[in-house]
């Protein structure tokens, strides 16, 4: 069940992400950076770092969630995003465990459900992290 990516590296705030988000096409960052801060509210536990040149969300250092602007568009993706129930049908991506939601700035979107993504992203690395160290204690 757990074989869970690791980042080094995370910190509280990482001076590297609030450059990324504040620099380049000021839409697409925009809509980037409100998603981004949503991550960053999940809990005093949440870890940043920049990643493949983009934010990563980490609880300790598990990622659970990234964004990454584009030409025309911005993704807002999860590490463990096959597993996160999707009733809106936000997801898109076939990988064996990342999914992403497609935000374009003329696009109308499911906000509510974006934002139950983001929470249940964050549920699932506490609750991986969690039984990983119990089964380290038998």
């Amino acid at each position: 069940m757990n074989d869970i990516l690791r980042l080094s590296g995370g910190m509280q705030r990482d001076p590297a992400v609030d450059l990324w988000l504040t620099s380049g096409p000021v839409e697409l960052r925009a809509i980037a950076r409100k998603w981004f801060l949503q991550m960053r509210q999940c809990g005093d536990d949440v870890r940043e770092l920049v990643h493949d040149s983009c934010p990563v969300a980490c609880v300790e250092d598990a990622p659970f969630g990234y964004v990454n602007a584009f030409t025309s568009h911005v993704n807002v993706g999860f590490f463990r995003g096959a597993v996160l129930e999707d009733p809106a049908g936000l997801l898109e991506g076939s990988g064996k465990r990342m999914r992403h939601v497609k935000l374009k700035p003329d696009r109308e979107l499911n906000s509510a459900a974006l934002s139950d993504l983001i929470d249940a992203a964050y549920v699932d690395i506490k609750a991986r992290l969690a039984a990983e160290r119990s089964s380290q204690k038998r």
